[in-house]
């Protein structure tokens, strides 16, 4: 077929009416679907230099080679032309549901003994449509409580009067077990099945106390006529009613067919919850997740979802609840401040927040680095990718300033946030056993009272003794076996697994060792500055202290003042004399000029 649209020197062409324009790259295939007010303000929109369009909006306009449109009478029209091309034709550069399928409906079917069917194809001379369903799950537990309050066939047989009259056909399981009374042999009446569907009808609507109130003038009746055993039965669908309802009523019973949509988004992607209202039970909950194409606003974004979902009731008197206004049709949705439409609000934005966050942690991390994470799981046999890792180390000097570190890494990356420095507190003299020991158990002693994550790999800076140690700190908090512990001795490279006298050696060429060794190296470091640092401060502090007339409680009033020893040295004579006064900043000014001089 010939290609008829039009090239850019032609828009001309575009009148000011409202309709749907269709941008094509170089070989002629669609890209981009909108719709316009005035096609002729908007297509100009995209070429009008003073636009302050994102990149991928700048990067769509440069593949646009031809253009063509369509005039409708109505913003709405022009809504529903463009859904219907976007579904059909799928351009690169307009957003779509994720799974972008039709969605369910259950569907009472035209027939004589009707069936409760599900479908997706929406064709209304077929029978009563109910839906759509954005969840199969929530389309099924009706389906499933209808099936057991009801007794509804589920075959396909043609049940005209004249071939039941004629017995041509035969009861089939359903009826031996109980879920159906046979209409296909003439034991159940026309009358007494359409009395079972009037009632599945009620409750596809949300009417659930016109169902309950029906049952519960039947059990009475039964016990009235001492007909126990049926009114237990009938008593029995009151509480399964009861149940189903408990379960999904969130507000008032009197709030009836309501939507509610709510939208967080970032630059990338939007998520949108939506649920559906009626008798003041959740009749149907979802969240989606949307990737911006362009520079789509959350309005627009809404308006596409929320059309998708309501297209088949835009024409009712349905409520529109929102987090934020949008339009569909002649359909403005409200922003409610108070009472129980603000509550559903507020849930539906809660369960966006939360889908948000969740998607969030589970995207999925760097190709290289997932690869690395697999390999250590593979090397180190872990039941699970080791995404959250720490190390420690120790570190002193005969003793002197003992102090550890733990590093930690997530994701394969350090998480600098994360890093800590330990003071050893309990341990006299050059102890690296039992120092490790101290911060092994007080991290995670404070992880568990915190009730913060725990790592998925410990990893310690040295032998089978720092790790029999480690150990011993683990057992103490009963942690021991919860999480994977190895050692790592750094003459060979080896590894270390507990109460197990062969190290295990991983090829130097392996990406897992060398992120074993980056995270030892970045423990060792991290011990190695603060105990530097450490070490600095104290032999400040003892220069200082030992000349005459100077006590700590003038070095802390130092310190305080000028965060670091450092400053401190940096420092004029009036600074010193502003903290300490006179006489003991000129000893203080005079002794460090001399050392300086030294």
């Amino acid at each position: 077929m010939k290609f008829s649209g039009y090239n850019l020197n032609q828009k001309s062409v575009l009148p000011n009416s409202p309709g749907v324009y269709k941008f094509f790259n170089e070989d002629q295939n669609l890209i981009y679907v909108g719709k316009a007010k005035s096609l002729k303000k908007r297509v100009a929109s995209y070429f009008n230099k003073s636009s302050n369009h994102n990149r991928k909006t700048h990067k769509l306009i440069s593949e646009i080679k031809y253009f063509d449109f369509t005039i409708v009478n109505s913003e709405f029209d022009a809504l529903l032309l463009e859904n219907n091309i976007i579904k059909e034709e799928q351009p690169k550069y307009n957003i779509l549901l994720k799974d972008d399928k039709t969605f369910p409906y259950i569907c009472i079917v035209n027939e004589r003994f009707p069936r409760i069917i599900t479908t997706r194809k929406l064709n209304k001379s077929k029978g009563e449509f109910f839906g759509p369903y954005s969840s199969v799950v929530a389309m099924n537990n009706v389906l499933e409580l209808i099936r057991k309050l009801y007794t509804i066939r589920t075959c396909k047989l043609n049940l005209a009067e004249s071939k039941i009259t004629n017995g041509d056909f035969k009861v089939c399981l359903e009826y031996h077990i109980g879920n159906c009374l046979g209409p296909c042999e003439g034991l159940q009446t026309e009358e007494n099945y359409n009395q079972d569907i009037n009632s599945a009808r009620n409750i596809l609507k949300g009417n659930l106390s016109v169902v309950k109130n029906h049952f519960t003038e039947t059990m009475n009746v039964y016990a009235g006529d001492l007909q126990f055993e049926k009114a237990q039965l009938v008593k029995e669908k009151i509480d399964l009613l009861e149940k189903f309802q408990s379960k999904s009523t969130v507000v008032n019973p009197k709030l009836s067919n309501i939507s509610v949509f709510s939208i967080v988004s970032d630059e990338k992607y939007a998520f949108i919850n939506f649920l559906s209202i009626h008798n003041g039970a959740i009749t149907t909950a979802q969240t989606y997740e949307i990737k911006r194409a362009l520079d789509e606003s959350d309005e627009q974004i809404l308006e596409t979802v929320a059309f998708n979902l309501l297209k088949e009731e835009v024409d009712t008197k349905k409520e529109i609840y929102s987090n934020i206004p949008f339009t569909i049709g002649d359909i403005v949705s409200s922003v409610p401040q108070i009472g129980d439409k603000n509550k559903l609000v507020k849930l539906s934005l809660r369960n966006a927040l939360e889908f948000k966050k969740n998607k969030i942690l589970s995207k999925p991390i760097h190709d290289k680095s997932i690869l690395i994470l697999e390999q250590l799981k593979k090397d180190l046999r872990l039941s699970e990718l080791p995404k959250h890792i720490e190390c420690f180390d120790n570190s002193n000097i005969q003793g002197t300033n003992p102090v550890a570190s733990m590093v930690c890494f997530k994701n394969g990356k350090p998480a600098k946030k994360d890093y800590r420095h330990y003071n050893i507190k309990t341990v006299i003299g050059p102890d690296d056993f039992s120092s490790m020991k101290e911060v092994v158990g007080r991290r995670y002693k404070r992880l568990l009272e915190e009730d913060h994550s725990l790592p998925q790999l410990i990893v310690i800076d040295g032998g089978k003794g720092q790790l029999s140690s480690a150990c011993e700190a683990l057992k103490a908090i009963h942690l021991y076996g919860k999480i994977p512990i190895i050692g790592i001795a750094k003459k060979l490279e080896e590894i270390y697994y507990p109460e197990d006298q062969h190290p295990l050696h991983i090829s130097k060429k392996s990406s897992s060792l060398m992120l074993l060794q980056r995270l030892r190296d970045e423990a060792h470091r991290f011990a190695i500055t603060f105990h530097r640092n450490k070490r600095s401060k104290s032999s400040i502090t003892n220069e200082l202290t030992n000349i005459e007339g100077i006590g700590q409680k003038s070095y802390e009033q130092l310190i305080s003042k000028f965060k670091s020893v450092k400053k401190l040295k940096a420092a004029n004579k009036e600074a010193l004399i502003d903290v300490i006064g006179v006489s003991k900043a000129n000893k203080i000014w005079k002794y460090l000029k001399q050392k300086k001089e030294a």
